[in-house]
């Protein structure tokens, strides 16, 4: 029913416009593209954001909204002008065209490899068709692709059998087309569509664009040049055929992916020189679906000699951090990876404030945006719009439906993340889960899982290097940093007791510098370890800002630590690490990267994941201080991690 009646609106349609003067025809589009501008947001959002992708860099906001009315305007005079060309005389459309440098085609047609006429969807493209003004020796076809709807798409092409153009549907493949070229005739090929996964990846106005290379190979394979055609609008139903700069075909000219991002440059400048015709309510920048970072596309992306990526339009990308430290840490190799997925990706990261100066310290994040500390949802989307940063996309680390309602509410228009709590319905793109029945998947693995579905390489070792950082000025003695607490809670606490017990059997053989760290609110568990030492250690619990932790930890040899983000933030700031795990599981959240060693009791009951234990807590019992205090010595006297299968304590732990 849809398909009948879109139909019979547009025969109505075209039936007024055969009947009314072309002058009216115009005047009428107009002033109807004028009121549609007001009732059609969408379109009307979807056009001002293609003229800021444009020419925001070189246009006033009031330039910008201007041509967006003007577009609306011109776009309808010209789609209703071009239903009333069909029905009039040949020489009744010549008198109201111009042509410009079509005089070279006549030469180029007599070499006998024929002609393909590089097209846009600009002004009054149908004149292209229905007239014989690019000469009368030109046999001319145009490639087309079926409309959706099929009644539509039946009459058209009766419309179009009246003309002077022959047609040749996509699907039905390039041997027929290449055949009409090689006979000597033209032949037109749109280049400014969204081609997809298959098209070239380039740059138009500065932002890549997938482009179909189908002109370039057909023109390779045949030694046809490509002769880029502009329909200008030039006064009330009046318009100019501008021929622009042409490239050679056959094996003398570009290879077929340069040629294309040439053709791109040619276009541009003939969609500048009248912006309000070009077709802006098509989505041509579009992000692809689902893999928007384009590491692993097969034809990869094309730039000029004169082009660089740092000219190139940023592809805005918003990674919502998790809210712990260690989650964060483990996050840092996707990150890294999605940087890296595209050369045009800028990464933003909206991360709680506590830990914006981590991801500030991370060199492939371009910005932070925190969230202010009592900030709520609506807070959050505003920090995001405040931004000033159009972003294309959103990549959400926490599962949380709080995380998705920020970017839904800031009108991000691609937002990826699992299926989380409750939330479904505002993503555009879920990630599968990993499938249970294969083995345990680190934290690290979790993430990545993301960057890979949106078609970023993952396998890259680089990805878990250390943080680049200064080189730590070693004293005399060993500083070894302690960690004895853990927010999580107490199933995660190794007892204090025992912790002061392997430092004293550390330090009596070594000379040692203790530091302790902790979280602010962990200052009386500072102080009470503190006291068991007697005094002889730096305590620094809760008193180092982020960015002072990392770089206190640097300057460790050695962190002897529980199951913390400062464990995790150790790792990745390349210290060696002594993890203690209880309640967790090592192969979830373990140090990551070589030369940390796991200290680990199993029983019966291991992992739990409860904060506090219900039975006698002998995951942790069974680890004594004399485990701990050898395989810290051994460590320190082997430069090393150290494995110990006897103790049942020790395994090295390096997921991914």
């Amino acid at each position: 029913m849809s398909h009948w009646l879109t139909y019979l609106a547009y025969r109505m349609v075209e039936t007024i416009c055969r009947i009314l003067p072309l002058n009216l025809v115009w005047r009428a589009g107009r002033l109807i593209g004028r009121v549609g501008c007001l009732f059609f947001p969408s379109y009307r959002r979807l056009a001002r954001r293609n003229f800021q992708t444009a020419f925001g860099r070189e246009r006033s906001r009031e330039e910008l909204d201007w041509l967006v009315r003007e577009h609306f305007a011109t776009l309808t005079a010209n789609l209703l002008s071009s239903l009333k060309v069909s029905f009039m005389k040949e020489s009744d459309i010549l008198a109201r065209l111009e042509t410009r440098g079509l005089e070279k085609l006549p030469g180029l047609l007599s070499a006998g490899h024929g002609i393909i006429y590089a097209l846009c969807h600009m002004g009054n493209w149908e004149v292209l068709s229905q007239t014989g003004v690019l000469g009368p020796e030109a046999k001319s076809a145009s490639m087309y692709q079926a409309l959706a709807n099929p009644l539509l798409n039946a009459h058209v092409l009766r419309r179009r059998s009246h003309s002077v153009c022959t047609l040749f549907d996509r699907k039905d493949g390039f041997a027929a087309p290449a055949k009409w070229l090689r006979e000597g005739n033209a032949l037109g090929i749109l280049l400014d569509q969204h081609a997809g996964d298959g098209g070239v990846w380039c740059p138009f106005f500065g932002r890549l664009a997938s482009t179909t290379n189908l002109a370039a190979l057909l023109s390779r394979r045949t030694g046809a040049p490509i002769v880029p055609l502009t329909v200008e609008t030039i006064g009330t139903a009046r318009w100019r055929i501008v021929c622009g700069e042409v490239l050679p075909g056959g094996r003398q000219g570009l290879d077929p992916d340069r040629a294309t991002a040439q053709l791109n440059l040619v276009l541009e400048a003939g969609i500048r020189r009248s912006p309000a015709d070009w077709f802006w309510v098509h989505n041509r920048w579009k992000t692809p679906n689902p893999d928007f970072l384009l590491a692993k596309y097969k034809r990869g992306i094309t730039l000029l000699p004169e082009q660089s990526v740092e000219s190139l339009q940023r592809f805005e990308i918003l990674i919502r951090s998790s809210n712990w430290l260690g989650d964060a840490c483990m996050a840092v190799p996707a990150v890294r990876a999605i940087r890296r997925g595209r050369p045009d990706a800028r990464v933003t990261i909206l991360t709680p404030e506590k830990l914006a100066g981590f991801w500030k310290a991370i060199p492939e994040v371009d910005a932070v945006l925190a969230i202010p500390r009592e900030s709520g949802i609506l807070g959050t989307a505003k920090v995001i719009r405040d931004s000033g940063i159009f972003f294309d996309a959103a990549v959400l680390l926490p599962n949380s439906l709080r995380s998705a309602l920020e970017a839904w509410l800031a009108h991000i228009p691609r937002i990826v993340g699992y299926q989380g709590h409750y939330r479904k319905w505002l993503l555009h793109q879920i990630i599968p889960k990993k499938k249970r029945i294969t083995p345990t998947e680190h934290h690290v693995r979790h993430y990545l899982r993301i960057a890979w579905r949106l078609g970023a390489e993952v396998e890259d070792p680089t990805l878990r290097d250390p943080l680049p950082g200064p080189a730590a000025k070693l004293s005399g003695k060993v500083r070894i940093g302690i960690c004895a607490g853990a927010e999580y809670g107490p199933a995660k606490r190794w007892p204090l007791e025992r912790f002061a017990a392997a430092i004293q059997q550390i330090t009596t053989t070594l000379k040692a510098e203790i530091v302790l760290f902790g979280a602010p609110g962990e200052k009386a568990m500072g102080e009470e370890l503190s006291a068991l030492l007697g005094g002889r250690c730096k305590n620094m619990v809760g008193t180092t800002s982020l960015e002072g932790l990392m770089r206190e930890l640097r300057r460790c040899r050695l962190l002897l630590t529980n199951d913390t983000g400062t464990m995790h933030l150790a790792a990745l700031l390349g210290t060696p690490v002594v993890a203690i795990f209880g309640s967790t599981e090592p192969a979830w959240t373990g140090p990551v990267g070589p030369g940390h060693t796991v200290i680990r009791k199993h029983v019966e009951c291991t992992p739990c994941f409860l904060r506090e234990c219900p039975m006698d807590f002998r995951c942790m019992n069974g680890i004594t201080p004399e485990h701990v205090s050898a395989t810290v010595r051994r460590i320190l006297q082997a430069g090393k991690a150290v494995e110990d299968p006897a103790l049942l304590c020790f395994t090295q732990v390096n997921p991914g």
